[in-house]
């Protein structure tokens, strides 16, 4: 099992908050370095973006947080094992104060995914294609809430 380290100095030029957020992400970048291929487009399309964002919440280059609501979806997609886990969630309690906790009280069950394999007609268009897998994307994460309202 390969131990992954992240240097104080990592992003220590932006300041001190840039340089919690680029420790967390340089976890999931470690992380998603060491999965199969497809794993970033599996991720993008659990949480129904596209994969800039993927690439965007997983350099430590970038400052934007990765939102408290995507982590479960990321733990589950990438396979984080278990130190990974503690040591991303460590480093985000760190750099996100109390966000944690909020979250963890909004969502008091842990939502598991499970992937399903949907065969759609080819558009024809890029991109009315991505069009229609955000929709459907978009759409089973609406059907998988409906579970919270119960």
């Amino acid at each position: 099992m390969e131990t992954i380290a992240v240097s104080a100095a990592e992003g220590e030029s932006s300041g001190p908050a840039n340089s919690a957020v680029a420790a967390y992400k340089q976890i999931l970048a470690q992380v998603l370095e060491n999965r199969p291929s497809g794993t970033r487009q599996r991720l993008a399309a659990a949480l129904a973006k596209n994969r800039s964002f993927v690439s965007q919440i997983a350099s430590p280059a970038y400052p934007t947080p990765i939102p408290a609501q995507h982590l479960d979806v990321i733990f589950e997609v990438c396979l984080f094992s278990h130190h990974d886990r503690d040591a991303f969630l460590d480093a985000y309690a760190a750099a996100h104060p109390g966000r944690l906790q909020r979250h963890r009280q909004h969502h008091h069950k842990e939502h598991r995914l499970r992937p399903v394999t949907v065969y759609l007609p080819d558009l024809g268009d890029d991109r009315k294609n991505q069009a229609l897998d955000k929709l459907i994307g978009d759409m089973a994460l609406k059907i998988g809430k409906l579970n919270d309202m119960t």
